[in-house]
């Protein structure tokens, strides 16, 4: 599951590269790093909650 939600978020990256979103908060191409950073955490909280 983690795989298929990290090949997500690395697709929103690429489309933000190419296409701005358009979400708040999204509208440049240089916004891509906030994809990363909500990758992170959610990696981050993954961690912390699994046994």
């Amino acid at each position: 599951m983690t795989k298929v939600i990290s090949g997500f978020l690395i697709l929103a990256m690429a489309v933000q590269i190419i296409r701005p979103l358009g979400l708040p908060g999204l509208k440049k191409r240089g916004d891509f790093w906030k994809i990363a950073v909500i990758a992170f955490v959610i990696w981050s909280v993954t961690l912390l909650v699994r046994p």
